[in-house]
This record gives C-alpha cells, structure tokens and sequence, in this order.
C-alpha cells in the first residue's frame, strides 16, 4: 500500500475569500456570512483644517464696476496737507524749518533748524525773516508751494 505524503515543497493553501456557509439542507435557517469588520486602506485619512467658530468674516463692500475705488488715506495713499496750517507754521515757527517738516521737505527742514540753533548761539535772529516770507507765500498760493515734497497738492 502507497500513501501518498503531501509534497514538501508546495504551499500549504490558504482561505482567502470570505467563509463558504455549510451548505443549506432545509432544516436550519441559513446564517449571514459575518461582518468582515472596517477595511483600512494603505494611507492614513488627511486630517480636515480647523473650523473657527468665532465671528462670521466680515461682509465684503460692494465694487461698483462703473467708477474705481476710492483710495483711503490710511493705507498706503498719501494725505494733502492744509495749506493753512502750513503758512501758519511758517509764519511763526518757520525759523525753525517747522512748516518745512510738515510738508515732507525734511533736509532743508534740517537746514533750518542746524541755522537757527547757530545763529541763534551768535545773537543773530534773522532766520526767523526767512519762516515768515515762507508762511506768507504759503498762504497767498505761490507756485513753488502748490504741492507737498510727494507731488500731492495742498488742501484749502
């Protein structure tokens, strides 16, 4: 008599389909197949951002299509200056190269200012002559004080 001895080079098999239900023979109620549990996939979920629930954002204005924005002197455009309060500076503080700091013209403003301290040290007040002709050509208008040191033109 030959037995016949599994080969012990081939794979033991395995089940890998889900499990076969005994056949039905009419007397027992066939039973479900059970629940093979959650299926994972190779990755891990993206984790969603988080959601805020602060405040709603803020309304959008509406864009008019048939004129530009306006700018706002707050952000990044440049304000006028009033003339008045220009020719006022010059009048009575323009030895000092005050009215000139206000308009943005910063380094004849130090001019000024260095000659009035020098001048002032050597009993010399002429300077002050200079600020009260620049505030009077302020106020009346003259063309080289039209504008601000941006090129932005002075406000009544």
């Amino acid at each position: 008599m030959t037995q016949q001895h599994p080969d012990a080079n081939s794979a033991p098999q395995e089940n890998y389909g889900p499990p076969v239900p005994p056949p039905y023979n009419g007397a027992q109620a066939p039973t479900p197949p059970p629940f093979p549990g959650p299926q994972y996939s190779a990755q891990p979920p993206m984790p969603q951002p988080p959601q805020y629930s602060g405040q709603p954002p803020m309304p959008q204005p509406p864009q008019y299509s048939g004129q530009p924005p306006m700018p706002q002197p707050g952000y990044g455009y440049p304000q006028s200056k009033s003339k008045i309060a220009a020719g006022l500076l010059g009048i009575f503080l323009g030895g000092l190269g005050i009215h000139r700091f206000y308009l943005g013209y910063t380094k004849i403003g130090i001019i000024q200012l260095v000659l009035a301290i020098v001048l002032s040290v050597l009993g010399l007040g002429f300077l002050a002559l200079w600020g009260l002709i620049e505030g009077i050509m302020i106020l009346a208008g003259a063309v080289y004080f039209q504008r601000d040191a941006h090129g932005v033109p002075l406000r009544n």
